[in-house]
């Protein structure tokens, strides 16, 4: 499945207060009974309880492989990518998975973007596997001068 994100919206305040940086310590989790408060949830300790269990699937998510940054001044655009992730010979149903920074303690693991899967997605003893949207995991756009 080829997927897009949204921030929560206080990930970017985080980022400002040095709270989190794009890299290996970046997780994807993967969530069912669960929707987003964008603009009220911050750390992991907020939404971990709705986190999937299954065969195949680790608590607390995979860490992110080859993360990347890249800015295009053409766009202004700043895109945040890694490489797709997947859970061998699974059994999981989930709703959404999310981004968020692993400090280790859940209440300081910032919350970093959500994807909406638009329903139930599951893998019986199969991969479950998310595709990253081309043009990057997150992205930001840099307003423009005036």
């Amino acid at each position: 499945m080829a997927v897009t994100a949204a921030w929560y919206g206080l990930a970017l305040k985080a980022a400002c207060n040095g709270e989190w940086i794009w890299g290996t310590s970046v997780k994807v989790a993967l969530m069912t009974g669960y929707t987003p408060a964008q603009d009220t949830e911050d750390y992991w300790n907020d939404i971990s309880a709705s986190e999937v269990s299954g065969t195949g699937y680790t608590a607390g998510g995979q860490a992110l492989a080859s993360p990347t940054s890249t800015y295009t001044g053409a766009t202004n655009i700043l895109a945040l990518d890694a490489a797709d992730i997947s859970w061998a010979a699974s059994i999981i149903s989930a709703t959404y998975a999310v981004l968020y920074y692993n400090t280790g303690t859940a209440s300081t693991s910032a919350l970093l973007g959500f994807i909406n899967f638009g329903g139930t997605v599951a893998s019986n003893n199969s991969t479950f596997t998310i595709t990253w949207a081309a043009a990057g995991i997150l992205k930001l756009t840099a307003a423009a001068e005036a």
